[in-house]
């Protein structure tokens, strides 16, 4: 079955998705990094749960802020400490980069809950709903009559129907989202919809970074362009159809296979 993934790294550059699935057979730790970071932050959200139902509404901001960040730096460190030990290379770049978009999202929920117990006179633990609704994480998805698998990071259920979330770390652009996070969603919703027999007219994309919630309308031409890219995907994956791609000096320059694929 085609992954998620390789959809993914097709959509960063095909040539990218047939050195890694025909030349490439150096073991490498980066998916199970990703897993375990992914897993972590599913951790921290939980315990950020856990902790607003603690937080009354006559606190300040700096109280509710100190209440949610209660027990989360040192599940950071013992996390860190446990994928250290599994020999998983984990630069001090990244761990800055959860830390930080840890307490930003602290900070940036602590300013919403406080505005919205005010609004309504209610203590969190009355309106915790409306910051985290019932949700299934890191939910295993597959169609066989579409031949994909792939785990999507959050579902969220409101009102019976079902909404796909990604959860992305990086720089989103300045107005809606990335190409590749619009296909991996649209991906997401046709295996919700195969799995649970419904429809999904909308998903959403959580950039952490800034702390923002975008959403993407699963219309006819989204679905259109991803069953094209899917083709092409099978293309490169089964038939070992050696694309055809103008380089890109910015990806080139961040891909593992820059050497490689500029010796072929």
């Amino acid at each position: 079955m085609i992954k998620i993934s390789s959809i993914k790294e097709y959509m960063y550059c095909p040539m990218k998705l047939y050195y890694k699935t025909h030349k490439d057979k150096s073991k490498n730790n980066s998916c199970k990094l990703a897993i375990e970071i992914k897993k972590l932050k599913i951790d921290i959200q939980d315990l950020i749960q856990k902790n607003m139902r603690k937080v009354k509404k006559d606190m300040a901001i700096s109280e509710i802020e100190n209440v949610l960040s209660e027990n989360i730096d040192s599940h950071i460190q013992s996390t860190i400490k446990a994928i250290k030990s599994t020999n998983i290379e984990l630069e001090a770049s990244q761990i800055n980069e959860i830390i930080d978009n840890t307490y930003f999202k602290i900070k940036i929920t602590s300013l919403k809950v406080k505005q919205v117990m005010t609004i309504f006179d209610k203590h969190a633990f009355e309106i915790t709903d409306m910051f985290f609704p019932n949700c299934m994480y890191s939910y295993l998805l597959k169609d066989e009559g579409l031949d994909v698998i792939g785990i999507c990071d959050k579902i969220e259920i409101v009102d019976g129907r079902y909404y796909p979330v990604l959860i992305k770390s990086g720089k989103p652009p300045i107005k809606g989202v990335w190409n590749p996070d619009a296909m991996e969603l649209v991906t997401n919703a046709l295996l919700i919809e195969d799995e649970f027999k419904t429809d999904v007219y909308v998903g959403f994309v959580d950039y952490e970074k800034i702390g923002d919630r975008r959403p993407v309308v699963m219309d006819v031409e989204l679905r259109k362009s991803y069953f094209n890219i899917i083709r092409e995907v099978k293309e490169i994956i089964m038939n070992k159809n050696l694309p055809n791609v103008e380089k890109n000096p910015k990806k080139c320059e961040k891909c593992e296979y820059n050497n490689f694929c500029n010796k072929k």
